[in-house]
């Protein structure tokens, strides 16, 4: 069953065919939710959210966007509401299960035991670096960087203009520049 017929059916209140749409992006509402809230509690709690939201507000899905930009705007909502609620626990491993660095060079046997040290210190770094980010640039930095989207897309999904994705992605990038040149240049 196509997307769109899952939809209709899901509005007019099968239950079956919320629960096919559910299972369809699970997976992706939860990563994202993971990358956003950078910790797997709150990741979980931000997806039965999301799919609550979801569940009440079928109805007025306009299908004028794609299913998946409105459940990303869900999400970056809920993140962004409990990031404001509770701003002590923005912190969380790289390493976890969705990484921001390629580690398909960790099984390569050419890599020294001293390169792979490097790297996990590089992941630390970048992983601090990240945390310090205001929550409303996280989001439009994972969008855009991490998850490829464009502009335009990413400002549907949290609701902002593109000029308004820019300034916040450019001031993002700045500071996790100011952030890593901060950190290489004491070594020096």
């Amino acid at each position: 069953m196509e997307e769109k017929e899952l939809i209709k059916k899901a509005q007019e209140g099968d239950r079956n065919a919320l629960a096919k749409l559910v299972k369809q992006y699970e997976q992706t509402v939860y990563n994202f939710a993971f990358k956003i809230c950078r910790d797997k509690e709150r990741a979980e709690h931000t997806m039965q959210e999301t799919f609550l939201s979801m569940v009440k507000s079928i109805k007025q899905f306009s299908g004028k966007s794609k299913l998946s930009t409105w459940l990303y705007t869900v999400v970056s909502n809920h993140c962004l509401m409990m990031a404001r609620s509770n701003k002590k626990h923005l912190h969380a491993s790289i390493d976890d299960e969705d990484s921001l660095i390629d580690e398909k060079n960790i099984t390569d046997w050419n890599i020294s035991p001293q390169r792979i040290a490097e790297n996990d210190e590089l992941k630390d770094i970048l992983n601090e670096a990240i945390n310090k980010l205001p929550p409303d640039y996280r989001i439009v930095f994972m969008l855009r960087d991490i998850q490829g989207f464009s502009t335009e897309e990413t400002g549907k999904a949290i609701n902002l203009s593109v000029p308004a994705v820019k300034s916040r992605l450019h001031r993002a990038r700045a500071f996790l520049r100011n952030e890593l040149n901060n950190t290489f240049s004491y070594g020096t």
